[in-house]
């Protein structure tokens, strides 16, 4: 068909553009004259590909048709007039003209919301369904017929801008095209709009947006989102009109802390908070109010309230000096109409529009990608000069951002002063838990309360949750460049590294882990997984598949990988830093959010590292601290609708419990790393030295409190004897004590509770006949120290073989060489799969072994040998999913397939 299209802006020139990729002929496009001698959008594209283009500043004087212009317009031949978005009056002498008449696409679901701010007015109504109408034009005010209407779900916190970007935009084009596809088929209807539900309301102006605060919180959030951002809701606060933007409902507010803001008419005060502005309605309930503006046009985050026009200019350095050179060309280039850009110009003054500042915040990012702004940011720093020194400070890591605020312990150990937060970390900031509930950590080394920790509660885990949703789905580490993201977690590691002395000691006093060992171990690998996984962020890819279609054979697949949202991450206690990071590294490579909760006895190390984290620059609301039992925190974590994914370490029980409440609560994805009994074979051709030194590693490493601990050792018999001597005189030799003594070889275990549970288990086994060698007993001295034991004679049948200690306790069986698959199957005959040993030079024998060996690792000739680049997870009941190689990625993101007819 030959088409009309008449209107304006990016509206319509994607309804333009899709017009002729339909096969149309645009005769004619009839827009408004060009503006501070920019053209819009529409004129634009149309020039560019040679489409006649008009550019009228009206159609009528005083209700009467130009003839000149519609003989102008009836000269291009259309038989359709396409009106996408058109904000002058339109002569029904041209309406009427074409053969088919004319359609208009008005943003509402009619005959509701008749009129120009019809977005607005679904908004302020909080209406609960949304959409727009492709309409007949006739000659009332959007009464025609209506061809086609799609309606989408209004989302309790949607503005005009979101809505128009989620729905009205793309669908409104579609179904625009759609329409007039409808007409060239001669299928389009003509449906009378019904009387009933019919509305119209006022254009909404800047000089009738006024808040009227004697209204319900919610009836508020929906006048100030309806009229967001044009043309703002205001109110007189301190003498002066301030628009309110960023609204959303709170169920909490009334609980905020911060300084309060009196406003003429409200019910009482707002309060100004890290979070925002605090407003209330008359029935006592809540909103947050994000940002504020001026009447000079300068806009702030409103939790800068007080703070607006205190922080002095910084001075810029040479190379500052230069990127502030090349954005006044950047700012020229834009501000077309301006001779010269000083720093007193004004962006919007200047004719600068929406637009604009989306590519104002792109050429930023390509000079200077470490520099990431949102749009905000430039609606906040509206004059050159404002704008240069925000850009600045954002390089400098100085963009006033809160300081955090950190309540420290502070120790003098270990010849350091080591800083140990002690509260829940939630949203960016450490708080108290409800109540100000707390309880003790303990030193295993000598029994005595390290400090007090905030003890999480219920109410807790969910302002966690919506901290971390909010960081995905509002946030801005939902919206970062993969690269950039990658770039704050290495940053993080290099913090991490800063402080590796000080988290090596808190881990040493807070879990007993030997310093030394910490310090390579638990910290060293913790900042080599962070490491490794920030190169993973920009290499997370889909694929392209092939797929069998016989009609239509022109088919393309693809798959995306996208992350999973909120993940809730717990935590055991014998590895407390290192089990937070091959978790957490994943997760936030992967792009989500985290709450983690670590072992109610070792909290120290994650605390000491989310305050890393914010001071290397990781959004608020990313990472979530909190410490608190496994019952109340970990089940809630299990329950709760807003996690979609849980990864959990720690014992095979509770891994069912929260496999169990995962699948009941929303089919949350899961991995699970659990219990284990590792078998290490050790064969009489072994390299007896490595084998002793090894099997000894492999038992009493991080004083047995390690999840791959070699359970049990089936030794072959020619050399049995020999392995049990050796194995004696080494154990003589350890050192039991203090863990930040450098000598030290032994710590304490990491808790009372589980020692008791050694000793238990050591007295269980003598009872059941097997040869207690040596150990076996508590250390009679302070703290939680246990002896490194040696059992032998171990028969299959026993508790010691079957059930883990997960402490310094080495368990011996004999077997014949020549019965090779027989002490598989021994080996083999647990319901625990996740780590596995042999000892043998005979490297067909070590192949074929390894390869019957039912478990997620096998060390052939070494043990305990993890490496951040390779997957580790367990089989059968020692659970499932993997940590650590690129595998840990797929455990924290979903697979997405595209299919595409063309």
């Amino acid at each position: 068909m030959k088409i009309a299209v008449i209107g304006q802006s990016l509206f319509g020139q994607e309804v333009y553009k899709e017009l002729r990729k339909e096969g149309h002929t645009v005769v004619g496009v009839f827009t408004i004259p060009d503006k501070d001698g920019k053209a819009d959008p529409l004129a634009t594209e149309a020039e560019k590909d040679g489409v006649p283009v008009f550019k009228f500043p009206r159609w009528r004087v005083k209700g009467q048709a130009i003839p000149e212009v519609v003989a102008e317009y009836k000269a291009t031949g259309a038989e359709l007039n396409v009106l996408p978005f058109c904000s002058q009056f339109i002569p029904m002498e041209v309406i009427d003209h074409p053969k088919h008449g004319s359609i208009i696409y008005h943003p509402s679901l009619l005959p509701r919301h008749r009129g120009a701010s019809a977005i607005n007015w679904t908004l302020i109504h909080g209406d609960k369904k949304g959409g727009f109408t492709v309409f007949w034009a006739d000659d009332g005010l959007d009464t025609g017929p209506i061809l086609l209407q799609r309606e989408c779900d209004v989302e309790p916190n949607d503005t005009v801008n979101s809505i128009y970007k989620r729905f009205l935009f793309p669908e409104g084009v579609k179904g625009t095209v759609d329409a007039v596809r409808l007409i060239a088929e001669g299928k389009a209807p003509r449906i009378t709009q019904p009387e009933e539900g019919a509305t119209y309301e006022c254009i909404q102006k800047k000089d009738n947006s006024k808040i009227d605060w004697n209204q319900t919180a919610e009836a508020i959030h929906n006048w100030i989102r309806g009229n967001d951002k044009v043309p703002g809701a205001w109110a007189d606060i301190d003498g002066q009109k301030v628009t309110f933007f960023g609204s959303s409902l709170v169920d909490n507010g009334t609980a905020a802390n911060g300084q309060p803001l009196e406003i003429p008419g409200a019910s009482r005060p707002g309060i100004v908070t890290k979070a925002g502005l605090v407003l209330f309605g008359n029935d006592g309930k809540t909103l947050l109010v994000k940002n504020l503006q001026f009447e000079d046009g300068k806009m702030i985050a409103a939790a800068q309230y007080f703070k607006a026009g205190s922080s002095a200019a910084v001075e810029l350095t040479e190379e500052e000096k230069t990127f502030a050179e090349q954005m006044r060309a950047v700012w020229q280039s834009i501000l077309t109409n301006v001779s010269q850009i000083e720093d007193s110009t004004d962006f919007f003054k200047s004719g600068a529009a929406s637009m604009d500042v989306v590519r104002l915040v792109e050429e930023v990012k390509l000079r200077a990608s470490s520099c990431q702004l949102q749009n905000e940011d430039v609606y906040m720093n509206t004059t050159f000069q404002d704008f240069i020194q925000m850009c600045v400070r954002k390089l400098r890591g100085e963009d006033d951002e809160e300081e955090l605020v950190v309540d420290y312990v502070e120790k003098n150990i270990n010849n350091m002063t080591i800083k140990m937060p002690h509260q829940l970390f939630i949203n960016g900031e450490f708080v108290d838990a409800e109540g100000g509930k707390t309880y003790k950590t303990i030193n295993p080394n000598d029994g005595t309360a390290i400090c007090e920790v905030s003890l999480a509660q219920i109410s807790d885990v969910d302002k966690a949750v919506a901290a971390a949703k909010e960081a995905f789905e509002e946030g801005e580490w939902g919206k970062m460049n993969p690269r950039d993201r990658g770039r704050l977690i290495y940053k993080l590691a290099d913090l991490m590294e800063e402080h590796q002395e000080e988290l090596a000691t808190i881990e040493a006093i807070d879990s007993g882990a030997v310093y030394t060992l910490a310090l390579k171990t638990h910290v060293g690998m913790s900042i080599q997984t962070f490491r490794y996984f920030a190169g993973w962020c920009d290499k997370i890819q889909g694929s392209t598949i092939p797929i069998n279609q016989a009609r239509p054979n022109r088919n393309l697949t693809f798959t995306k990988k996208e992350p999973i949202g909120v993940c809730a991450i717990v935590i055991p206690w014998n590895y407390p830093l290192m089990m937070l990071a091959w978790k957490t590294a994943a997760c936030l490579a992967a792009g989500n959010t985290v709450v983690l909760k670590p072992a109610q006895v070792t909290p120290l190390t994650a605390l000491k590292f989310v305050e890393l984290a914010a001071r290397a620059g990781l959004p608020k609301g990313v990472v979530n601290i909190l410490p608190g039992s496994g019952a109340l925190v970990g089940q809630r974590l299990s329950d709760h609708p807003d996690v979609r994914k849980l990864g959990f370490t720690g014992s095979t029980e509770i891994g069912k419990h929260i496999m169990k409440s995962c699948a009941v609560s929303n089919v949350k994805k899961v991995s699970l790393e659990l219990g284990g009994k590792s078998p290490l074979i050790i064969f009489s051709d072994c390299d007896m030295d490595k084998a002793v030194r090894m099997g000894m590693s492999s038992v009493f490493f991080n004083k047995g409190e390690n999840c791959i601990a070699a359970g049990r050792l089936f030794v072959e018999d020619t050399i049995h004897d020999q392995f049990v001597k050796r194995v004696i005189e080494e154990v003589k030799k350890m050192k039991i004590g203090d863990p930040l003594d450098r000598s030290t070889d032994h710590g304490p275990q990491n808790h009372k509770a589980h020692l008791d549970k050694l000793v238990e288990y050591c007295e269980t086994g003598v009872k059941e006949g097997a040869t207690l060698v040596c150990g076996g007993k508590q250390v009679q001295r302070p703290g939680f120290f246990f002896e490194p034991t040696v059992f032998t004679d171990v028969q299959d049948h026993m508790f010691i073989a079957i059930e883990e200690s997960f402490g310094p306790v080495m368990i011996l069986s004999k077997f014949k060489g020549s019965e090779v698959d027989d002490v598989l199957r021994r080996a083999n005959a647990t319901e625990y799969g996740l780590a596995s040993g042999v000892f043998t030079k005979d490297i067909s024998k070590a192949l074929y072994v390894s390869e019957k060996l039912n478990a997620g690792t096998v060390f052939v000739n070494t043990y305990n040998k993890t490496d951040v680049a390779s997957p580790f997870g367990g089989f059968k009941q020692s659970g499932f999913g993997k940590d650590l190689g690129q595998e840990a990625l797929n455990e924290y993101l979903k697979t997405k397939a595209v299919t595409i007819e063309y």
